[in-house]
């Protein structure tokens, strides 16, 4: 056999062994998750809240406690997440929010909230309609939608 023929056998062998260990290591990632979530459903209550203001900011700006602060690698320490400034009862408090649910959290509203520790799950309006999340675009239509604006304009004049 020549070398190159031995070659592309050991980048094969590399290549399925890496495939079948990402396999391993993402079914286990989500049996992880799987769990995590069922507690978090099991710790869920639902609590009124004054939504004071949201923002992506790191951990270690957000004023979380320090115990959350001591459980959390540090490799997250230093990466945004969305955190929402709120008042609940005569408490005002950080907590954590799902990124699924953060752009369409209405700020300086009354919502009911379904919490789980400090971390919100789920947001219902309780005073007014809800907002509707903003629907974006992209950038290249947002470029493309700019451009025939200003085409217009120019039209126009």
């Amino acid at each position: 056999m020549s070398t190159f023929w031995i070659v592309i056998i050991v980048l094969a062998v590399i290549a399925v062994a890496a495939v079948v260990a990402l396999i391993l290591l993402g079914r286990r990632a989500q049996k992880k998750q799987e769990e995590q979530q069922a507690q978090l459903d099991a710790m869920k209550q639902t609590v009124t809240m004054l939504i004071i203001d949201k923002k992506r900011m790191k951990l270690k700006d957000a004023g979380l406690p320090q115990a959350v602060m001591d459980q959390t690698p540090k490799l997250l320490r230093g990466s945004k997440l969305p955190i929402l400034k709120v008042r609940i009862g005569n408490r005002v408090m950080s907590l954590i929010c799902d990124e699924k649910i953060f752009d369409s959290v209405p700020t300086k509203k009354e919502v009911k909230a379904s919490v789980s520790g400090i971390y919100v799950t789920e947001v219902k309006g309780l005073r007014g309609r809800a907002q509707a999340a903003p629907e974006k675009k992209g950038f290249w239509k947002d470029l493309i939608a700019k451009a025939q604006e200003k085409a217009g304009a120019k039209m126009v004049k």
